[in-house]
């Protein structure tokens, strides 16, 4: 592609606010004297508008036709990241570390691939797409060969996250995905987080399993109800002192955050995908995020080896796995 399409918006930009870890590999980055790919890349129809970054192929906003900037914009005082893409695995090992049938891997919690140079594959007005393959460093913690493509698509205020992974090594391959897409809440002036709710689209008895916060561990022999055949619940800080809600005997498929005062919000379909967490900061942060995810980090009741983690996606060599989850605005 010689260059932008019409409606395909190439800025030579940073997004504000965004410090951390990412704002350090992107300083490197510039360092480094790359150009192209330091660049944004934004989509648009008549409704939403969109863009992403290469590193990480991370979202970087989500904003309305009416001008309503709906995703989180990466304040590192609640949380340097956006929308973070969790590959190839969800959630945290014991120790960082568990043995395979190729060895032995050492990840990071929620991997590596939101720290990653992803390289653009398209750029069309209403859709883009990113891929990352293996390399020499993430052979390192994760033995195995891969490709991984997510490709972004606008409907009526709507973006759609699809996502390919591919096993293009010549052994089984073990791995999970997952989205961590973060939300401004309130989004109206004049409102407060607790006038937010979470909505499921059927009624469910939640009993949320609680997380081992010096480790990451998921404690499921240890549950808190939140929910008894009800659809929703008022958000407050004081639910997320514990770390995530996490949502692991859903019925539902598809969940919605809004205000009770303003009705906006933002409603997230994620057929295929098992899992839910429900994230905000333990500083009493203005955000929330919603992650959907085909597997589970680390049990206290799990060994460890990473083929027996919980919603293990195993793919043959040349095999695909396709999933997807779309975020509409309101």
């Amino acid at each position: 592609m010689t260059g932008p399409p019409a409606g395909c918006i190439m800025k030579k930009q940073r997004p504000a606010k965004n410090t951390g870890e990412n704002d350090r590999l992107r300083r490197n980055r510039r360092g480094a004297g790359m150009g192209e790919n330091d660049m944004l890349t934004t989509i648009q129809n008549d409704t939403i508008t969109v863009s992403a970054e290469t590193l990480g192929a991370e979202l970087q906003s989500i904003r309305s036709a009416e001008g309503m900037d709906y995703l989180w914009d990466g304040d590192p005082s609640g949380w340097s990241g956006r929308a973070s893409i969790l590959f190839p695995f969800v959630g945290s090992l014991r120790n960082k570390r568990a043995s395979c049938s190729a060895g032995e891997v050492n990840l990071p919690q929620h991997g590596f691939a939101r720290r990653k140079e992803w390289t653009r594959l398209e750029a069309e007005k209403d859709a883009m797409s990113f891929r990352l393959v293996a390399d020499e460093e993430t052979r390192k913690g994760y033995p195995y060969d891969f490709a991984i493509t997510v490709r972004y698509f606008l409907g009526d205020r709507s973006v759609t996250s699809a996502f390919t992974v591919e096993n293009t090594g010549d052994g089984p391959m073990p791995c999970t995905l997952g989205g961590h897409p973060g939300f401004h809440v309130p989004l109206v002036k004049g409102e407060n987080f607790e006038d937010y709710l979470i909505e499921f689209d059927q009624p469910e008895t939640a009993d949320c399993p609680q997380v081992e916060l010096s480790t990451g561990l998921i404690i499921d022999t240890v549950r808190n109800r939140l929910l008894t055949e009800a659809r929703s619940f008022r958000l407050n800080h004081v639910l997320f002192r514990g770390d995530a809600l996490i949502f692991d005997q859903l019925k539902s498929h598809s969940v919605k955050l809004y205000s009770e005062k303003s009705g906006r919000g933002v409603k997230m379909d994620f057929t295929g995908m098992n899992y839910l967490g429900i994230w905000s900061s333990q500083h009493d942060s203005p955000l929330v995020c919603l992650e959907p995810w085909n597997g589970m980090g680390t049990l206290v009741t799990e060994d460890d080896v990473f083929e027996h983690k919980r919603g293990m996606r195993i793919l043959e060599p040349g095999q695909k796995d396709e999933v997807s989850f779309t975020l509409s605005v309101f």
